[in-house]
């Protein structure tokens, strides 16, 4: 059994009972960053073993992983924050397991976009996660495509880079599109604000940025 189990994006006490129940239960838990990990398993006096699976070496270590399922162990898959596959590691391992005839149980909780969608006071009945948008290469032909579409949109976006994809939306999307930028969720500087991409320009351009950000942007009318 491989059970996926979201981790809390910020706000550690965002952790089911079921959660905690299994991560003390499991053989063994893959941890994107175990050193990250270990703050929360140390929070809650877990000491199942860990072990180290991200993006850099899952293709490596996926078949060893399904080998261990296969001989009845208990294995929870975890990443630093959120939901193991939402612009995360996991994907491969799940699709192994199933592919394996591996039974694979997810656990509902924390992910960055929803908390964000939800405040952000756009429409939310229909939406499409972006997620990362590619940094170089391909760029301009998503946002040319996010433009377009009739309905809420949601991006991911490092403190770093946001004036940048903030300047590149009001290319494509024009200054009045409505823009929510949810920054630090679940944290003790949290910031949620709706406004125009202009203003947001305006509200984030003299400072120093810091955090997880979720940017959610109104649909084209």
């Amino acid at each position: 059994m491989l059970y996926v189990i979201p981790t809390p994006i910020g706000n550690l006490e965002d952790i089911t009972f079921r959660a905690i129940r299994l991560l003390k239960e499991v053989d063994l838990i893959l941890a994107e960053d175990t050193r990250t990990s270990k703050k929360l398993l140390q929070h809650y006096e877990i000491d199942t073993p860990l072990k180290s699976h991200h993006a850099h070496n899952e293709h490596h270590s996926t078949p060893g992983l399904v080998n261990e399922l296969q001989s009845d162990s208990k294995i929870a898959l975890i990443s630093d924050a959120g939901t193991p596959g939402i612009s995360d590691p996991g994907f491969l391992l799940i699709r192994a397991c199933i592919e394996n005839g591996i039974k694979v149980e997810c656990l509902p909780g924390a992910t960055a976009f929803v908390p964000a969608l939800v405040a952000s006071g756009l429409p939310c009945d229909k939406f499409f996660f972006e997620g990362f948008l590619p940094h170089k290469k391909g760029r301009q032909t998503r946002l040319i495509y996010l433009s377009e579409l009739p309905v809420t949109f949601v991006l991911y976006e490092s403190p770093h880079r946001l004036i940048k994809c903030l300047t590149q939306l009001i290319e494509f999307c024009g200054e009045d599109r409505k823009v929510c930028v949810a920054r630090e969720l679940t944290k003790l500087h949290e910031e949620v604000s709706t406004d125009t991409l202009v203003n947001m320009i305006a509200h984030y351009k003299d400072r120093k940025v810091k955090g997880e950000i979720v940017m959610v942007v109104a649909g084209n009318k």
